[in-house]
């Protein structure tokens, strides 16, 4: 984001101007912070589980095999319905669950500090943003500049009354308002447990030394506080997302510098720490690449391109191997040719010899060679002759 030098005060008789720090500079990264914040909010969990002893309050035991009823453990006794039911198991009425929930899980997360400090420097850097903060749904319309400072003279307001006033005047109490608006009671269980009701997050105001400012602005529906020395990614980015309204006091404003480090020198509560660069000064890629500067040492757009072309298997592919032999061609022409003729001549043959009366011929050359005699051949010819004769 690019920085404006200057921020005016509000809520002053004068209108002062105070130094933009520099951690509103810091890269904007949605994704560091979802991560962080889901890690952080994981380490105010309580642990809980169920009675260990859930389900086995019983001195239930198999029956064994034998009996054509499942091997589950079954409640000793007679007499009554619960005599002989399965114990024990999951799938058992009055059974433990699955996995029974253990008290020892890993309920906390560590996370890197580093990682906690980018989180917040883009949690910060996001909050100067208006789309960002409308996005988050707060109602800014009335703001006169992000991010908001307001004088020094407000930590010292006790009264709440007071604290209204200064929220009009800046226009910050049209999110109040919207807060006000969105309490409701709990869907679920939450609601008997001391939690009954939810609402919107409001203005987050961070301040530097508390002169009874907590006190003035506690009971104000939806307006959070927060020391410019604690400041927390929890409260910055509710639910993980960044663009919370936050109202900053003129002292904390400028300790912002001393905490994270500025353009000149690094922080001093921190030790060597700097607030993250951006990769790129200038976010706009497209302006970027089609300035003179990088066009005129760019090298030309490359228009003769040469394809690479696909080998082919000449002797499966006929082009290829009409590129190869152009007589491939007529050669298989006429190979398909010969095969046809021969066919035809080959059809022609069995046909003829099909319709030649070879039979009596045959029987003539074989008595010829062979010198048949006894009964049997005589039967065997008598039989062929009286065949011949019906057939005529």
């Amino acid at each position: 984001m690019g920085a404006r030098p200057t921020v005016t005060v509000q809520g002053g008789d004068s209108a002062e101007q105070v130094a933009l720090p520099h951690v509103f500079t810091a890269p904007i990264r949605p994704d560091l912070v979802q991560t962080v914040h889901t890690n952080m909010a994981k380490n105010a969990r309580q642990a809980y589980s169920v009675n260990k002893y859930a389900g086995k309050q019983t001195a239930a035991e198999s029956w064994g095999t034998g009996r054509a009823v499942s091997r589950i453990p079954r409640v000793p006794g007679g007499g009554t319905h619960r005599a002989g039911q399965g114990a024990f198991g999951n799938m058992c009425r009055g059974g433990h669950m699955f996995a029974p929930t253990k008290t020892w899980r890993r309920w906390h997360r560590k996370v890197n500090i580093n990682e906690k400090r980018y989180a917040v420097c883009s949690a910060l850097a996001a909050s100067a943003v208006p789309a960002l903060v409308m996005a988050r749904g707060h109602s800014i319309e009335s703001v006169p500049e992000l991010p908001l400072v307001v004088s020094d003279a407000v930590e010292s307001i006790t009264k709440t009354s007071k604290a209204q006033e200064l929220l009009t005047k800046i226009g910050a109490m049209a999110d109040v308002e919207r807060v006000k608006s969105s309490r409701n009671i709990r869907a679920g269980k939450g609601k008997m447990r001391n939690r009954r009701y939810v609402q919107r997050r409001g203005p987050l105001l961070v301040y530097s030394g508390d002169s009874g400012v907590s006190k003035a602005f506690r009971n104000i529906p939806g307006v959070e506080l927060c020391c410019v020395d604690r400041l927390n990614l929890l409260q910055l980015a509710p639910g993980g997302h960044m663009g919370r309204f936050i109202v900053f006091t003129k002292p904390a404003m400028e300790k912002l510098n001393t905490i994270f480090g500025s353009a000149s020198a690094k922080s001093s509560t921190k030790k060597g720490y700097a607030v993250p660069r951006c990769i790129m000064a200038n976010s706009d890629l497209n302006r970027i690449i089609n300035s003179d500067e990088v066009q005129s040492i760019v090298n030309a757009p490359k228009t003769h391109n040469i394809r690479k072309v696909l080998k082919k298997n000449p002797l499966k592919n006929l082009g290829a191997m009409l590129k190869l032999n152009p007589y491939a061609k007529t050669a298989t022409r006429i190979q398909l040719m010969s095969e046809q003729n021969r066919k035809v001549k080959k059809d022609a043959t069995l046909a003829k010899a099909r319709k030649a009366k070879v039979g009596g011929k045959f029987l003539t050359d074989m008595l010829v060679e062979h010198d048949y005699k006894g009964e049997d051949y005589d039967n065997f010819a008598s039989w062929l002759s009286r065949s011949k004769t019906e057939q005529e």
